[in-house]
């Protein structure tokens, strides 16, 4: 008989064994596969996210709030900043690069960013259709966002106060759609961009025209430089030197309202934290899993006292002792396999569903249509179990004496 048609016919003749073998396993491989995806992915999002942004300068507060806020866009702001003490950290000859946010209206929980050109060439954003903002009012909407809202070039809206949807509807004020951007895979597809005057605007605060003979201010150039009237959310740095690293934090630490957040290092703390979290869950995994390799064990060493008559004909019909270990060992690994694989489609498959029904889940990007290497090596080590849980069961069946058996002892 073939090998494979011998092993099919043991699993299917304990149905109810077979299939709990499989679910526990499959059950125990799905957490880790939910986990590595997640983890996985909202690692490769941060870094992301937080390329090109060496420093966040914001009011004082949680650092780690304020890098939540300013370059992930998930949290509320610590505060607002001077545009003139801004204005001064931009200048420090350590600084390569500043670029100005304004944040305070949403639009269906959308975030509504008053920045500059400099943000979305952070992640390499290019124009999907229209143009880039360029007068009061006017928007350019993240892939997400566009695709979301059914917004398209020319459309009007109006923004709710706030960061979060049921905020007062600015109506005195309506934001003009420009420009719809590529998919980039970063936080800019869920973020609707717009110039820091006309977050002022749509805030009652007046920008007074400036002449030519004016200083102009170097984060927002439509006003005077040193304006201590005006404020923003935050600011992103640039270092000119690894030296910035050192002397940065610590100058603007010194001001009495500013505080300077590292994502390098608040992402760290990040991961730190909800590390503690994926390691719990981990540990359940590895339960559900030494539940099931106890269980594929005790089933195949029970099954092997039911068959010693089995095995005894299959010896006097010629199979070889190592055939009947073969057989034992096929079994095991066959259900651990069967397991694995159910396990891994389970796994992707609940991630797949969570980023279509869980709205905060698709704005992450996050997607169960990809596969890591790791996910190999968890196939791998299911077989590796199977084997394991079968040596027992497969040493009785090669120790088996068939005329003690065939004799009824």
């Amino acid at each position: 008989m073939n090998l494979g048609i011998l092993v099919w016919s043991y699993l299917k003749a304990r149905p109810l064994n077979t299939a709990l073998n499989i679910v526990l396993l499959s059950l125990g491989i799905a957490v880790m596969v939910v986990l590595l995806l997640f983890s996985r992915q909202l690692e490769e999002k941060i870094q992301s996210n937080a390329r090109g942004i060496d420093l966040v300068v914001g009011a004082k507060g949680s650092p780690l709030q304020l890098i939540l806020c300013t370059i992930f866009h998930i949290d509320f702001p610590t505060g607002n900043i001077n545009l003139a003490e801004a204005e001064k950290i931009a200048k420090h000859r350590l600084v390569k690069r500043a670029i100005p946010m304004a944040l305070g209206d949403s639009y269906q929980a959308y975030r509504i960013i008053g920045t500059n050109y400099n943000y979305p060439s952070l992640y390499n954003a290019e124009l999907k259709s229209g143009q880039w903002f360029q007068n009061d009012l006017e928007v350019v909407l993240g892939a997400n966002v566009a695709s979301l809202t059914k917004f398209a070039v020319g459309d009007k809206f109006e923004s709710a106060h706030g960061l979060s949807a049921g905020g007062h509807a600015h109506e005195e004020h309506q934001f003009t759609v420009v420009g719809i951007l590529n998919n980039t895979g970063s936080v800019l597809d869920n973020l609707i961009l717009t110039s820091v005057e006309s977050v002022w605007k749509v805030h009652d605060l007046p920008v007074e025209a400036i002449t030519d003979s004016t200083l102009k201010s170097m984060l927002v150039p439509s006003v005077a430089a040193g304006d201590s009237t005006k404020e923003l959310t935050s600011l992103l740095l640039q270092y000119r030197s690894p030296m910035g690293a050192i002397q940065l934090p610590r100058y603007v630490n010194q001001q009495s309202k500013l505080q300077a957040a590292s994502p390098a290092f608040e992402t760290a703390r990040l991961f730190t934290i909800l590390g503690t979290g994926v390691e719990a869950l981990m540990v359940l995994a590895y339960v559900l899993i030494v539940i099931s390799a106890l269980s594929i064990f005790i089933a195949l060493y029970n099954s092997l006292k039911e068959r010693r008559f089995d095995l005894a004909v299959m010896r006097t019909m010629g199979a070889t002792r190592i055939k009947l270990v073969f057989t034992i060992l096929t079994e095991g690994v066959s259900l651990t396999l069967l397991g694995s694989l159910a396990g891994v489609a389970l796994g992707h498959g609940v991630v797949w569903v969570m980023a279509q029904v869980i709205e905060e889940v698709e704005k992450t990007g996050i997607t169960g249509l990809i596969v890591y290497r790791e996910e190999w090596i968890i196939l791998a080590g299911s077989l590796l179990l199977g084997m394991l849980c079968a040596l027992l069961p497969a040493w009785q069946a090669y120790r088996t004496d068939i005329s003690k058996v065939l004799a009824g002892n």
